[in-house]
């Protein structure tokens, strides 16, 4: 199966719609998008596409698991929404190891389940929608070497066991292979937890022993933290590269103190999920328990890349637009 952009997807999807002159959708069907942290300004942009595209179909849809990076709770949120019999779901696992079991036996159930965000390889979901995680981390890592002039030592944050961030860390790393001068000289586990990332920076200015030059995250909430720690201590001429666009990583681009963000698409991700997933259900599938990545006629992409976008000075104030036009329609 070759990999396939959402807007071609979503294309021939709205065309199969057009055809019918109706949605052909049910009072009573029921979405659910699963995750974790789900305050998170990330996750509230991924639910804005989540009803979006619930309201299109006619059906109804909940993002559900709880406020804090919590593994566990995510699990039993999932869990609780297999219970119900949903059309389908859509799943970010914060964990990939622990929820495969549970896909699995959704999926043995007749469930659709697919992988945003974060992706279950290991597990029978349908297919992964969302960001080329290796590429991003490269686009990150090349930022880091280009502000860094290619050398010094880098801190890097990430978390735990996701997938999503182990591929980003991969490309950070193949992106710094071309400027031998740079070193990671520590990667910091910050658990979900803003806190632990700000603790950790403290520690690690105080106590000076790894001399960072620059700081990078893998993903969205440690970024400005580091940012707050450095103006706080009045530290400057540090390089920060963060990851996804929080109101507060804007903000730091906008003063200066952030060099860039990646920017992902959670809207496009749950919006292209809950069409896809509608999809399914108004033509199902023989069985949902098979190998669609070995099958030469699978109905479904491996893949679904949604895309990801460098924000630094120059176009900050431009997404910032466009993103405010899109909460006012």
């Amino acid at each position: 199966m070759s990999k396939l952009t959402a807007a071609l997807l979503l294309s021939l999807l709205t065309l199969l719609t057009a055809c019918t002159g109706t949605t052909g959708h049910k009072s009573n069907e029921k979405y659910y998008l699963v995750c974790t942290n789900v305050k998170l300004q990330y996750w509230q942009t991924a639910a804005a596409g989540l009803m979006k595209a619930a309201r299109q179909l006619d059906v109804t849809a909940e993002m559900v698991g709880p406020d804090t990076y919590d593994p566990a709770a995510e699990q039993a949120a999932f869990r609780s929404a297999a219970a119900k019999k949903p059309a389908g779901i859509l799943v970010s696992a914060s964990d990939p190891n622990l929820l495969k079991a549970d896909i699995d036996s959704a999926i043995a159930q007749g469930i659709p389940v697919i992988s945003i965000e974060s992706d279950t390889p290991a597990s029978k979901r349908l297919t992964f929608i969302g960001t080329n995680n290796r590429e991003a981390g490269m686009m990150g890592g090349q930022r880091l070497a280009k502000e860094m002039s290619g050398k010094g030592n880098v801190i890097l944050y990430t978390m735990l066991p996701q997938a999503n961030l182990a591929e980003r860390l991969r490309g950070y790393k193949d992106a710094l292979a071309d400027s031998p001068g740079i070193k990671i000289v520590d990667t910091i586990d910050m658990k979900g937890d803003p806190r632990v990332a700000f603790d950790a920076t403290s520690d690690i200015i105080d106590k000076g022993k790894l001399k960072p030059d620059a700081f990078a995250c893998l993903e969205a909430i440690a970024c400005k933290e580091v940012a707050d720690v450095l103006e706080r201590k009045k530290i400057t001429g540090k390089v920060i590269i963060a990851m996804d666009t929080d109101q507060g990583t804007l903000d730091w681009i906008k003063k200066g103190s952030i060099a860039a963000t990646i920017a992902q698409k959670p809207y496009t991700m749950a919006y292209f999920g809950v069409k896809l997933l509608g999809d399914l259900f108004l033509n199902k599938l023989t069985t949902l328990d098979t190998n669609f990545s070995t099958d030469a006629q699978s109905p479904l992409p491996m893949f679904i890349d949604t895309g990801a976008t460098l924000i630094d000075k120059s176009n900050v104030d431009a997404f910032l637009t466009a993103r405010n036009s899109e909460k006012g329609k």
